[in-house]
């Protein structure tokens, strides 16, 4: 499908920057009167700082305002961020809580019709249509990735197979017979995919395949394009959270230079993670979303953590949205190692590059005698893993120097057998850092 005709809402998505900013400061103003009477939470943090929703007259102006962070849901779990009362919450989503009390977040029939729309706007610029039949792999329950996708993918009028997350062996047998042609999961779980493809001798052009929808963790271009060789696909990026919306906040187009950010519905800012100043336009920094159309459970300056860039320039396929990169992983979650940033992705980009690396690694950070110290495990292929000693070695040795000139650190390199690094049907653990223990 071509880009340009890929356009669920094109009065919207190509809306002129002038209009957009406009509709941007009106729906601004009236969800900072709707926090100011209605969230126990904004009404304090706008009295300590003297704020009335009527002193906001520019968009700019937003930059003087207090940040949310997850600690703020945490401290009014389950329901004291909502805008509106339970009786008009029509769905609640949480996150996993796998760190003490789960984030809750609440939707209003509105909000559900405009989640929607949003995440059908990205999946048909990433090429789905109604004659598709979308496999959802995201796992069913209280994560809001599997109902996003399921619900966007009805809108625009595909078949849906909800077969959830896990049995790999199963997602192959209803891929295979159910003609499955677009795949949405994580990109971990889409190597893990064609990993048991591969074992089981199936050619991915025997599929239907034919376009992929990942997200819901970081992923370099190289994991990109492994997934497309061995899947047969298009692969396209998408960026949601449960605490702002879920998937639909942004999503590639076909012409893969960014993923369009639904700037009717959210404002980004860019801040210094530390400084938590905001940041000219075109800088590398952590992404703060203000939702402009959320009932239930606004949020303003809500810290993601997720580190990125946004683009302004129009794209080629005709949408004037911002565009976001790819995140290169989170603030909160970015390792320094003798006081250099790492992020995985850095070293998936390095590592894809090497012949003979499986797509399959994990990071180790120890603290030795004071000292940080790396440890990349590698999974590679048979012929290297088997090889003599003194290849084993030479293998080694490049793959350190190449990640010491991307890192600007030494790392040190074990090579595992292949299939010997456990495979994730969700979001992949990739750092162990056992300085935290």
């Amino acid at each position: 499908m071509d880009p340009q005709t890929a356009i669920w809402n094109a009065a919207a998505e190509c809306m002129p920057r002038e209009q957009l900013l406009q509709l941007q400061l009106q729906r601004l103003q009236q969800t900072l009167q709707r926090v100011a009477e209605n969230v126990s939470c904004y009404q304090g943090k706008f009295k300590e700082t003297g704020f009335q929703p009527g002193d906001l007259k520019e968009l700019p102006d937003l930059a003087s305002l207090p940040f949310t962070t997850k600690e703020d849901l945490r401290l009014n779990y389950p329901y004291g961020m909502f805008a509106v009362p339970m009786r008009d919450v029509v769905r609640i989503h949480s996150s996993s809580g796998t760190t003490g009390k789960p984030t809750v977040v609440g939707y209003t029939k509105q909000d559900l019709t405009n989640w929607t729309e949003l995440v059908a706007r990205f999946m048909t610029a990433a090429g789905v249509t109604n004659e598709d039949i979308v496999h959802i792999a995201f796992g069913y329950g209280l994560f809001t990735g599997a109902f996003g996708l399921h619900y966007g993918s009805e809108a625009i009028g595909a078949s849906v197979i909800p077969i959830s997350g896990g049995n790999t062996d199963k997602q192959l047998m209803i891929m295979q017979d159910y003609r499955s042609s677009a795949l949405v999961c994580t990109p971990s779980y889409a190597l893990t995919i064609a990993d048991r493809f591969e074992k089981q001798g199936i050619d991915p052009e025997s599929l239907a395949l034919r376009v992929g929808l990942f997200g819901a963790e970081p992923w370099s271009e190289q994991m990109r394009t492994e997934i497309e060789k061995r899947l047969g696909l298009i692969a396209t990026d998408n960026y949601g959270l449960s605490e702002i919306m879920g998937p639909g906040v942004a999503g590639e187009c076909l012409c893969k230079s960014g993923m369009h950010l639904a700037e009717d519905h959210f404002i980004a800012e860019i801040i210094d993670p530390d400084s938590c100043e905001v940041l000219p336009q075109g800088s590398v920094g952590e992404l703060v979303l203000t939702s402009l159309t959320k009932q239930a459970f606004p949020m303003i300056r809500y810290r993601t953590r997720d580190i990125t860039r946004l683009h302004y320039e129009t794209c080629d396929c005709g949408r004037t949205f911002a565009r976001m990169e790819k995140t290169r992983g989170r603030s909160d979650d970015m390792l320094i190692i003798k006081g250099v940033n790492v992020f995985p992705t850095q070293i998936e980009e390095v590592l894809f590059q090497i012949e003979g690396c499986e797509p399959h690694y994990q990071l180790v950070v120890e603290r030795e005698n004071n000292q940080d110290k790396l440890e990349v495990l590698v999974e590679v292929n048979e012929k290297i893993f088997f090889d003599e000693m003194k290849q084993q070695r030479a293998f080694v040795v490049n793959a350190e120097k190449k990640l010491q000139s991307a890192l600007g650190l030494s790392a040190k390199v074990k090579l595992v057998e292949p299939s010997s690094i456990t495979r994730h049907e969700g979001k992949a653990c990739r750092v162990f850092d056992n300085r935290k223990n």
